[in-house]
């Protein structure tokens, strides 16, 4: 895996991908996804070295102007992040539930690595605006103390940037609702 992740996210379609095919020139990149999402909004994330990833943010965000939504760069992302993104995390038993959301998909993924690097919690999933009208959430289990404080780092970690929607722990959570988040 590369050392670093980058993110743009823009508030139109076709200035998405003149950003996407701008930090692919800028810097040596490996692109991991470039696609709308809800509503009408562009993601394109990114990893490689941290300085290259640097670059190519910078790079995007010059050529995005007035169009970035919100933008991050990760240096050391946590490794429960990606599989979470995919949908493809596997979890195996649901204790607490800890949910937080957010109003843009680089936010969530802030807050998911926040959470993650807190305390010892599994992130089940990071909900990127598909459906959701732009929002983003992320998804974690553990025991009810680890994903209290994840749920307060990853939400603290977003909070001033004013994207933070809510939060929410669940201490027990029903059986049924088990069945549908697994």
């Amino acid at each position: 895996m590369k050392h670093a992740i980058g993110l743009l996210e823009l508030k139109n379609i076709t200035q998405g991908i003149l950003v996407a095919d701008a930090v692919l020139k800028a810097a040596p990149i490996e692109l991991i996804m470039a696609q709308p999402l809800c509503p009408g909004k562009y993601v394109v994330m990114f990893s490689g070295d941290v300085g290259a990833v640097q670059s190519a943010v910078r790079s995007g965000r010059s050529i995005g102007e007035d169009s970035v939504v919100d933008e991050f760069v990760l240096p050391n992302i946590h490794p429960q992040v990606f599989p979470a993104l995919n949908g493809c995390a596997e979890i195996k038993e649901l204790k607490s539930l800890g949910i937080i959301e957010t109003y843009s998909v680089a936010s969530a993924i802030i807050a998911a690595d926040a959470a993650a690097k807190a305390a010892p919690v599994e992130i089940i999933e990071v909900r990127l605006a598909r459906g959701m009208g732009g929002k983003a959430i992320v998804t974690l289990t553990g025991d009810v103390g680890a994903v209290t404080a994840a749920v307060k780092t990853g939400s603290g970690a977003v909070a001033d940037s004013g994207f933070l929607v809510s939060q929410l722990v669940i201490a027990a959570p029903h059986k049924d609702l088990r069945q549908a988040l697994l």
